[in-house]
Protein backbone atom coordinates (compact mmCIF):
# COMPACT_ATOMS: atom_id res chain seq x y z
CA UNK A 1 0.00 0.00 0.00
CA UNK A 2 2.94 2.32 0.44
CA UNK A 3 4.83 1.27 -2.41
CA UNK A 4 1.38 2.01 -4.40
CA UNK A 5 1.19 5.80 -2.60
CA UNK A 6 4.48 6.62 -3.29
CA UNK A 7 3.96 5.66 -7.46
CA UNK A 8 1.22 7.85 -7.02
CA UNK A 9 3.08 10.75 -6.04
CA UNK A 10 5.79 9.96 -7.83
CA UNK A 11 3.21 10.24 -11.16
CA UNK A 12 1.92 13.74 -9.77
CA UNK A 13 5.41 15.08 -9.23
CA UNK A 14 6.49 13.83 -12.63
CA UNK A 15 3.32 15.22 -14.27
CA UNK A 16 3.41 18.49 -12.57
CA UNK A 17 7.04 19.27 -14.06
CA UNK A 18 6.41 18.30 -17.26
CA UNK A 19 3.43 21.00 -17.05
CA UNK A 20 5.87 23.68 -16.05
CA UNK A 21 8.76 22.79 -18.59
CA UNK A 22 6.50 22.11 -21.64
CA UNK A 23 3.43 24.34 -20.53
CA UNK A 24 1.05 23.10 -22.98
CA UNK A 25 -1.63 25.01 -22.34
CA UNK A 26 0.38 28.19 -24.10
CA UNK A 27 -0.25 26.24 -27.60
CA UNK A 28 -4.31 26.69 -27.08
CA UNK A 29 -3.90 30.10 -25.76
CA UNK A 30 -2.89 33.42 -27.52
CA UNK A 31 -1.86 36.76 -26.37
CA UNK A 32 -3.18 39.42 -28.13
CA UNK A 33 -1.22 42.83 -28.03
CA UNK A 34 -2.68 46.18 -30.20
CA UNK A 35 0.24 49.04 -28.86
CA UNK A 36 -0.14 52.43 -30.19
CA UNK A 37 2.72 54.11 -32.08
CA UNK A 38 4.79 55.76 -29.67
CA UNK A 39 4.66 59.16 -29.04
CA UNK A 40 7.89 60.67 -27.69
CA UNK A 41 7.41 63.92 -25.58
CA UNK A 42 10.06 66.56 -27.44
CA UNK A 43 10.96 69.71 -28.49
CA UNK A 44 10.72 68.78 -31.89
CA UNK A 45 7.18 67.66 -31.92
CA UNK A 46 6.64 68.54 -35.26
CA UNK A 47 9.47 66.32 -36.62
CA UNK A 48 8.07 62.24 -37.68
CA UNK A 49 9.34 59.49 -36.90
CA UNK A 50 11.79 58.14 -39.78
CA UNK A 51 12.32 54.97 -40.45
CA UNK A 52 15.49 53.22 -40.70
CA UNK A 53 15.00 49.11 -41.08
CA UNK A 54 12.16 47.52 -42.01
CA UNK A 55 11.74 43.07 -42.90
CA UNK A 56 9.09 40.46 -42.78
CA UNK A 57 9.18 38.09 -40.65
CA UNK A 58 9.34 34.16 -42.05
CA UNK A 59 8.77 31.28 -39.82
CA UNK A 60 11.74 28.66 -38.92
CA UNK A 61 10.17 26.37 -36.17
CA UNK A 62 6.56 27.83 -36.13
CA UNK A 63 4.53 29.72 -39.10
CA UNK A 64 4.60 33.54 -38.58
CA UNK A 65 3.42 36.55 -40.47
CA UNK A 66 4.22 40.61 -40.15
CA UNK A 67 6.56 42.89 -40.48
CA UNK A 68 9.11 44.59 -38.09
CA UNK A 69 10.38 48.21 -38.15
CA UNK A 70 13.00 50.25 -36.45
CA UNK A 71 12.20 53.64 -36.11
CA UNK A 72 14.18 56.47 -34.86
CA UNK A 73 11.93 58.79 -33.19
CA UNK A 74 12.54 63.00 -33.00
CA UNK A 75 13.85 62.41 -29.51
CA UNK A 76 16.73 60.64 -30.35
CA UNK A 77 15.30 57.31 -29.32
CA UNK A 78 14.98 54.05 -31.16
CA UNK A 79 12.38 51.39 -31.55
CA UNK A 80 11.34 48.33 -33.15
CA UNK A 81 7.48 47.84 -33.52
CA UNK A 82 6.12 44.79 -34.58
CA UNK A 83 2.65 44.97 -37.25
CA UNK A 84 0.38 42.43 -38.40
CA UNK A 85 2.52 40.01 -36.26
CA UNK A 86 1.15 36.77 -35.58
CA UNK A 87 3.37 33.56 -34.19
CA UNK A 88 2.44 30.42 -32.29
CA UNK A 89 2.37 30.77 -28.35
CA UNK A 90 4.97 29.14 -25.93
CA UNK A 91 7.05 29.18 -22.53
CA UNK A 92 9.94 32.02 -22.40
CA UNK A 93 9.66 33.55 -25.82
CA UNK A 94 11.55 36.08 -26.36
CA UNK A 95 12.45 39.19 -28.72
CA UNK A 96 16.60 39.03 -29.82
CA UNK A 97 18.35 41.01 -32.24
CA UNK A 98 21.02 38.83 -33.73
CA UNK A 99 24.46 39.95 -34.99
CA UNK A 100 23.23 37.92 -38.74
CA UNK A 101 21.58 39.02 -41.88
CA UNK A 102 19.23 36.31 -41.52
CA UNK A 103 18.72 32.76 -39.63
CA UNK A 104 17.20 30.17 -41.24
CA UNK A 105 17.69 28.05 -38.30
CA UNK A 106 18.56 27.90 -34.08
CA UNK A 107 22.30 27.03 -34.57
CA UNK A 108 22.45 30.96 -36.19
CA UNK A 109 21.33 32.56 -34.10
CA UNK A 110 22.99 30.37 -31.03
CA UNK A 111 26.68 31.71 -32.99
CA UNK A 112 26.16 35.16 -33.96
CA UNK A 113 25.15 36.63 -30.62
CA UNK A 114 22.14 37.90 -29.94
CA UNK A 115 20.90 41.57 -27.88
CA UNK A 116 17.29 40.50 -25.86
CA UNK A 117 14.92 42.78 -26.10
CA UNK A 118 12.35 41.05 -23.20
CA UNK A 119 9.98 39.09 -23.10
CA UNK A 120 7.46 38.82 -26.18
CA UNK A 121 4.03 41.22 -24.96
CA UNK A 122 1.88 39.04 -27.15
CA UNK A 123 1.40 36.67 -30.10
CA UNK A 124 -0.36 38.30 -31.64
CA UNK A 125 -1.15 42.05 -32.51
CA UNK A 126 1.28 45.38 -33.18
CA UNK A 127 3.93 45.81 -30.24
CA UNK A 128 7.07 48.00 -29.63
CA UNK A 129 10.23 47.60 -28.16
CA UNK A 130 12.83 49.83 -26.88
CA UNK A 131 15.88 49.95 -28.69
CA UNK A 132 18.68 49.99 -26.42
CA UNK A 133 21.07 52.86 -26.97
CA UNK A 134 24.13 51.39 -27.62
CA UNK A 135 22.77 48.85 -29.59
CA UNK A 136 24.67 48.66 -32.92
CA UNK A 137 22.12 48.40 -36.21
CA UNK A 138 25.53 47.60 -38.72
CA UNK A 139 26.09 44.88 -36.49
CA UNK A 140 22.46 43.36 -35.47
CA UNK A 141 20.60 43.42 -38.73
CA UNK A 142 17.45 40.59 -37.96
CA UNK A 143 15.12 40.38 -35.28
CA UNK A 144 14.43 36.67 -34.24
CA UNK A 145 11.38 35.29 -31.90
CA UNK A 146 13.56 32.92 -29.80
CA UNK A 147 11.67 30.22 -27.42
CA UNK A 148 14.49 30.46 -24.11
CA UNK A 149 13.16 26.97 -22.62
CA UNK A 150 13.43 25.16 -25.26
CA UNK A 151 16.77 27.35 -27.37
CA UNK A 152 14.43 26.98 -30.63
CA UNK A 153 14.18 29.83 -33.30
CA UNK A 154 10.60 30.63 -34.11
CA UNK A 155 11.04 33.09 -36.83
CA UNK A 156 13.46 36.02 -37.61
CA UNK A 157 12.71 38.72 -39.86
CA UNK A 158 16.13 40.54 -41.67
CA UNK A 159 16.54 44.27 -41.50
CA UNK A 160 17.00 46.09 -44.42
CA UNK A 161 18.22 49.71 -44.51
CA UNK A 162 15.46 51.87 -46.04
CA UNK A 163 15.72 55.19 -47.49
CA UNK A 164 13.87 58.51 -46.50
Amino acid sequence: MLRRKFIVVLVLVIIGVMWYLFRPERLFVNQTVNEGFPVANSERQSASPQVLFKGNFHGVAHETKGFATVYQLPNGGRVLRFTEFKTSNGPEVQVYLIAANDANDSDTVKQAGFVSLGPIKGNIGDQNYDLPADVDLAKYKAVTIWCRRFGVNFATAPLAPQQN
